[in-house]
């Protein structure tokens, strides 16, 4: 049995009080340092998947296993062991999401980056297993000997048909044969939708497959409405824009719905059909900003603002149950927040989000059919998350699991949202994390940027920073402009190609720390991944006095070479055009200007990352040296962009603590 597993514990009584919710819970265990925190800390999360099953009896969850690994569990929640039903080894398959598709099978994905023709792909495959174990069966569309080439992805599940015991609609790739001598070969090609019984393998064609097709959208009652095209160049490039088309209800005819830019994030981009209202729901940058967007399927295309924040962009909408309910959407502020369209689950989430001690946030992850179950996950900053089971019939809510239970009993930093100033006098938003009981004054520090760039850090539990304060670094993570989540003016042209601005952010985050005095200016370093591993080169190129130490994880060291990784893949002008060309990609380019660089220089990466190829972080530590510059570089074989193996992660962190604390002459 997994030593994450809970199942079992005593059901945690919500009583009714005056219209609250209020938690009977024993006092949480004392807290205290975790004796091994690089293991603890890079260990890989004990749930990174959890399904509810139709009737709310049993869990399904992913679990690793040693090194890459990863295992698919089935547990009843009324109590018991968990049961291993499947394993992937990470080698390269590994499991990346599994769903019920009746009370007794299960649907996964396998997910692999393998290297074939000299490129790194990555690959996907969908199967169906018995919830007891067994009867294991492929459901993408197998590989044939004359097939023309080979389907990389191996399709997704649009509609779990709930109504329907054990069949799916699935959205499957479609390969032309080539043979010679022969009218019987399949000439069939693209995306189509297929309604596949997951036991039999039966199968009945429901959307024959369009050569330009990337997406279908059901309306959770086994009929499609929507479709995305996304036609390519005459070289054989995509195109950045979707047309997206619909069907009115009862007709099989497709209307152009409206066309989405992937590169620019203009026009209304479809995430669900409500098929009680009779309309598409997404999301549509009015204003600046992202909102939620209603657009009518009965002819008229008339638009409606759901849902708009005044200072951020809605993220997506939140869904519950095996038919995709809409029930909401989600935005960060300081902190991550919901607006319920379903009232019910309004009142109960905040009710809990009051009643669970120190948890105050609050998601539902999965439904029983009829929504009378509901699968809950609660976190904080000081807490990486328990999954609870609430019964809406009984107000009885049972603690299943952990979501690291290495760290439970550990003492874990605060979080604390703050703002500085930029040299050009604008607010940059931050998140500050200092080392539990410190007095939070003439502390090594960290700047930490978030990788993307379109992404942005958020308030909760983080992994990295909480392992820096655990060995007594403040760190600060910021939101450069350049960042995604905070509308048009704050993201500029993406952080590639207005680097500078990015750069100068990421900057003064240091010089801030200095200034309020939580850090020692001699023992200031810089820690980034990915975009944020280029944010650590590049703005140590800007100001090369400002950092003394600097760890780059996987990071964009060339822009050039960058945008060259994509070449022969089917987005390369759209990753071209989102990096940018002239003079600005080699005057952004750290292994361009290593050269600038004065701090020693500490670089991790995997030689199987499709994201960024190791050849960059080969190639600045290569100009690093040249330069007569201080540079270290870990190559992690068999691993991807992630570094998803507890054992490396662990390794990384022991490594550059160990890195930092010599170089920032730390004791």
């Amino acid at each position: 049995m997994p030593k994450m597993i809970l199942i079992g514990a005593a059901a945690l009584a919500l009583l009714p009080v005056g219209g609250a919710v209020v938690l009977q819970a024993a006092e949480p265990p004392a807290a205290a340092a975790p004796a091994d925190p690089a293991a603890a800390f890079g260990a890989r999360e004990a749930v990174q998947q959890i399904s509810l099953s139709p009737s709310g009896a049993k869990v399904a969850f992913i679990a690793p296993g040693p090194g890459r690994a990863t295992a698919l569990f089935v547990a009843d929640v009324a109590g018991g062991e968990a049961k291993q039903i499947l394993s992937a080894n990470g080698d390269p398959d590994r499991l990346s999401g599994c769903h019920w598709s009746s009370e007794t099978r299960i649907v996964c994905s396998i997910f692999m980056v393998v290297k074939t023709a000299g490129e790194i792909v990555n690959v996907s495959r969908m199967i169906a297993v018995d919830a007891a174990g067994g009867n294991l069966k492929l459901l993408s569309r197998d590989h044939r000997v004359y097939d023309a080439y080979v389907a990389f992805s191996g399709g997704e599940v649009i509609d779990w048909l709930p109504d329907e015991n054990g069949a799916v609609l699935m959205g499957r790739q479609y390969v032309p044969e080539e043979r010679m001598g022969t009218h019987l070969q399949d000439n069939r090609e693209g995306y189509g939708v297929d309604r596949l019984d997951t036991s039999s393998l039966s199968t009945k064609p429901v959307e024959p497959p369009h050569k330009e097709a990337v997406e279908y959208i059901s309306d959770g009652r086994g009929n499609v409405r929507i479709m995305g095209s996304r036609p390519s160049t005459s070289t054989g490039y995509d195109r950045p824009t979707i047309t997206y088309y619909y069907r009115a209800r009862g007709s099989n005819d497709w209307k152009q719905l409206g066309v989405y830019n992937s590169l620019t994030g203009e026009g209304f981009n479809p995430y669900a059909v409500d098929p009680d209202k009779d309309v598409a729901y997404g999301l549509k940058n009015v204003g600046g900003r992202y909102a939620f967007i209603s657009v009518a399927l009965d002819g008229s295309g008339k638009e409606t603002i759901v849902f708009q924040h005044p200072r951020v962009d809605v993220d997506r909408p939140l869904r519950i149950g095996r038919r995709d309910r809409v029930v909401g959407v989600t935005y960060a502020t300081d902190k991550r927040e919901a607006a319920y369209f379903d009232l019910q689950l309004q009142s109960l989430a905040a009710a809990l989000s009051k009643a669970l001690p120190g948890l105050p946030l609050v998601e539902f992850i999965d439904s029983s059919t009829d929504e009378s179950k509901l699968l809950i996950f609660a976190h904080s900053d000081t807490d990486p998350g328990r999954y609870y089971l609430f019964d809406r019939g009984t107000k009885q809510l049972a603690e299943l699991m952990l979501k690291r239970p290495d760290l439970e009993g550990a003492r874990l930093a605060t979080v604390r949202a703050i703002t500085y100033k930029a040299a050009d006098g604008t607010d940059i938003p931050a998140y500050l994390t200092l080392p539990p009981g410190s007095t939070g004054k003439n502390l090594p520090a960290i700047v930490m940027p978030h990788g993307g760039p379109a992404s942005r850090d958020e308030w909760g539990f983080d992994w990295l920073p909480q392992y820096f304060a655990s060995r007594g670094y403040a760190v600060l993570q910021p939101n450069y402009r350049g960042s995604s989540g905070y509308g048009d003016i704050w993201f500029q042209d993406n952080g590639f190609k207005s680097w500078r601005v990015a750069m100068s952010d990421v900057v003064d985050a240091g010089r801030w720390l200095a200034s309020q005095g939580i850090a020692d200016r001699s023992k200031l370093a810089i820690f980034g991944w990915s975009y944020g591993g280029y944010a650590a080169l590049q703005s140590s190129v800007v100001d090369p006095d400002i950092f003394k130490a600097i760890v780059a994880v996987a990071p964009v060291t060339d822009l050039a070479m960058a945008t060259e990784e994509w070449r022969n893949f089917s987005n390369w002008t759209i990753e071209r055009d989102w990096i940018g060309t002239g003079p600005q990609v080699r005057e952004g380019s750290p292994a361009q200007n290593a050269d600038r660089i004065k701090a020693p220089v500490l670089i991790f990466h995997g030689d199987l990352d499709r994201n960024v190829s190791v050849a960059e972080s080969r190639l600045m530590d290569d100009r690093l040296h040249s330069a007569g510059k201080s540079s270290q570089l870990v190559v992690y074989p068999g691993l991807d962009h992630q570094l998803d193996d507890g054992t490396a992660r662990t390794d990384m962190l022991r490594r550059a603590d160990a890195f930092l604390r010599q170089t920032l002459k730390l004791p």
